[in-house]
């Protein structure tokens, strides 16, 4: 399910005419490596995806000629200088509205005769398809944008801004948070730069908690997920696609760049910062005002920046 109507997207030529494509040329969806299938178009840039491109299922990849070698013989390759620039055209192309937030026109007050087992505040708007779980409360002056689906008993707090998610049951959201707003990224070019679309969701799994004035931006190309029984403190910035597990416990200022992976059972302390396309394993343990600037593995505790596991850091501090 993706909350953007598609345009233009039938047939993989009308994108590169001039590669000369001759098989399969129906295109059904934009899907990462790993989740492309039959007639889906993807994309490789980086070579820290190869075991994806190994394995992907795509009809149809746009990449370099540096990284071709690692994709399937199957796949009709689409070879380019920029890939994320091709990348960026397609989506435009094909979902128009998505490289900006524009309102909700469909925005009306929420009806208890529509949802009768949810409790609504002053002036909530509820967009069209919205689907909203028994027992739930939705606090004033909240938003909730088209196809938005929140599940039982979950409590959504006031001047939240919720658009192109789906949350589980029993889920908390404190005030002043915005979820699912488009992410930051963009292709600079000389005259102007050229925005990146965002056609993903924000999926937030059964009773997460996210504390106020919380920002999660949605994907780009694939999803933002957080994990069952998360809990999230105030003020956390949360950017496209990234993935946090299950049982996670982070305190508040965290930033994560986009695209990266945080394992099951991992704690961050207030302030820190996970850079982008990391992955990070595990009951892992992060120290307050730390800068993770490269994967962890399992069971590691790090501090400083740049991050450092725990007892290197006493050491160095002991001196």
């Amino acid at each position: 399910m993706t909350f953007f109507k598609k345009k233009n997207s039938d047939n993989i030529n009308k994108f590169f005419p001039n590669f000369n494509l001759k098989r399969n040329l129906k295109l059904n969806e934009i899907k990462t490596l790993d989740k492309a299938k039959k007639f889906d178009l993807t994309f490789f840039d980086s070579v820290k995806y190869k075991n994806h491109a190994i394995n992907t299922k795509a009809s149809y990849c746009i990449t370099t000629a540096k990284l071709e070698k690692f994709l399937p013989d199957t796949i009709q390759k689409i070879i380019v200088k920029n890939v994320l620039f091709e990348l960026a055209k397609v989506l435009k192309t094909i979902y128009p509205d998505s490289d900006i937030d524009h309102p909700d026109s469909s925005l009306k007050l929420g009806s208890k005769s529509k949802y009768k087992s949810v409790k609504f505040c002053n002036n909530v708007l509820i967009g069209k398809n919205v689907k909203i779980g028994k027992n739930s409360s939705i606090g004033p002056n909240t938003i909730i944008e088209h196809n938005v689906v929140i599940g039982k008993n979950c409590i959504i707090g006031s001047n939240v801004v919720l658009k192109q998610t789906i949350l589980g049951d029993n889920v908390v959201i404190q005030d002043g948070c915005k979820i699912g707003v488009k992410g930051f990224g963009f292709i600079p070019l000389k005259d102007k730069n050229l925005k990146f679309p965002h056609i993903g969701r924000v999926l937030i799994n059964d009773n997460v908690e996210i504390a106020s004035g919380c920002t999660i931006d949605r994907g780009s190309v694939d999803d933002t997920e957080i994990g069952k029984n998360t809990y999230i403190d105030n003020q956390v910035h949360i950017a496209h696609n990234v993935k946090i597990g299950s049982n996670c416990m982070i305190a508040g200022q965290v930033g994560f760049a986009g695209s990266s992976t945080i394992g099951n059972n991992v704690s961050i302390g207030g302030q820190a910062g996970i850079s982008g396309h990391l992955r990070i394993g595990n009951n892992v343990k992060i120290g307050g005002g730390s800068g993770v600037i490269k994967d962890i593995d399992d069971n590691e505790v790090v501090m400083g920046y740049p991050a450092i596991s725990f007892k290197e850091f006493i050491k160095k501090w002991k001196k």
